[in-house]
């Protein structure tokens, strides 16, 4: 009874080596090679699989994913002798699993070492400027070497980046030195450009400002010229119309005056007595220092003493209050008109020909003085 459960357990653990042998079960986004006895049979895709028991065994698993392997830094030496360390990044993906397990024992190694000798095939050709500044042609020269080589490998290279470039330390010195220089140099010459233009922006300023006030001070001048020139006019027509009026009324008072002594008949004592008055105004000067009395003082003062008494003729003496003497009497005084004493007969001053005095601007204004004639018309010609 023992023996025979043990063969039963024997036979079930036996089914169950056997069903697991032949089931498999492919992930996604992989591929399994599958030998029979020994030999390439065929590649599973993804899914579920049946195999043969112990006649079929999987070789390898590949996945069919695009792959990323960064390179350590490879020494490389340039054109001009200078060796510098490169990094790269490979992206790769295996579209045959069967080469890929078969053309090649590690792909993984072949593509290091491939890409090691391409790239220092490529860099060699170049000085450490153009490696430094031509990524793109390095990256497009390893591309499509390694594209070449590994296709029978069953790998396709998307793309190489070339990750970092490290020169010497002492190489990445004098090229910070350069570059510092090159900084140096462009902020002195745009410091200079910018002093350079803003002193001709100054100096641009300053001009229109000279110029502008040049000009303002050319008008002002004018304008005082052409106010002093009008103010003169009014001032002398003012002053010609005061001496008008003046000298009219000093016309109409020596007439009043004259035609009065007229009326009043003077006689010769109020003659006198108007000369004896008029002689103290001729010694009120203060450089007079003597005083000369005339010839005609004595007749004066006989003529005054005779103011009081009776006179020559009808008797009566300019001082007698009284009937007027016999005789036919005077005109009448007529009264005066003094509505026409203050006219001047002038037109006023505003409405003068020298009065209106048209300004113009500065550019169409002529010279404000005449032109001197030349010399030869001020000389007088040679008499004959």
């Amino acid at each position: 009874m023992v023996a025979a459960l043990i063969a039963l357990a024997v036979i079930a653990l036996f089914v169950i080596v056997v069903l697991i042998k032949s089931v498999t079960i492919v992930p996604q986004a992989q591929a399994k090679v599958v030998e029979r006895l020994g030999r390439y049979s065929r590649t599973l895709s993804p899914g579920l699989a049946l195999l043969v028991p112990f006649v079929d065994r999987v070789r390898a698993t590949i996945d069919l994913r695009e792959q990323v392997i960064s390179f350590p830094p490879q020494p490389v030496i340039t054109a001009d002798n200078l060796q510098v360390g490169i990094d790269t990044v490979v992206y790769f993906q295996v579209t045959e699993p069967r080469l890929a397990v078969y053309g090649i024992a590690n792909y993984i190694t072949g593509m290091e070492q491939l890409t090691t000798t391409t790239l220092r095939n490529v860099v060699g050709g170049l000085n450490l400027e153009g490696a430094l500044t031509g990524r793109d042609g390095i990256n497009s020269q390893l591309r499509t070497v390694l594209d070449g080589t590994t296709g029978p490998w069953g790998l396709r290279v998307a793309r190489v980046e070339i990750k970092a470039i490290d020169p010497p330390p002492s190489i990445q010195d004098s090229m910070e030195k350069q570059m510092r220089a090159d900084r140096d140099k462009r902020a002195v010459i745009l410091t200079a450009e910018g002093a350079r233009q803003s002193s001709i922006t100054t100096a641009e300023g300053q001009k229109a400002a000279q110029i502008l006030s040049a000009e303002g001070q050319k008008q002002a001048v004018i304008l005082q010229a052409e106010a002093e020139r009008q103010s003169r006019i009014l001032r002398a027509e003012g002053e010609r119309a005061a001496l008008f009026l003046q000298a009219q009324g000093q016309a109409k008072s020596i007439e009043t005056v004259f035609k009065a002594i007229h009326d009043g008949k003077p006689d010769q004592g109020l003659l006198a007595y108007q000369y004896l008055q008029t002689l103290p105004k001729i010694a009120q000067g203060d450089a007079n220092k003597m005083w000369i009395v005339p010839s005609e003082f004595s007749k004066a003062l006989e003529g005054l003493s005779r103011l009081g008494g009776p006179g020559e003729g009808d008797g009566r003496s300019w001082l007698d209050v009284g009937t007027p003497p016999a005789g036919p009497p005077s005109a009448p005084d007529p009264s005066l008109d003094t509505a026409s004493w203050f006219d001047s007969n002038l037109p006023p001053a505003a409405d003068q020909p020298e009065a209106k005095i048209s300004l113009s601007s500065i550019a169409d204004q002529g010279p404000l003085l005449p032109p001197v004639p030349p010399i030869s018309d001020l000389t007088d010609p040679p008499q004959q």
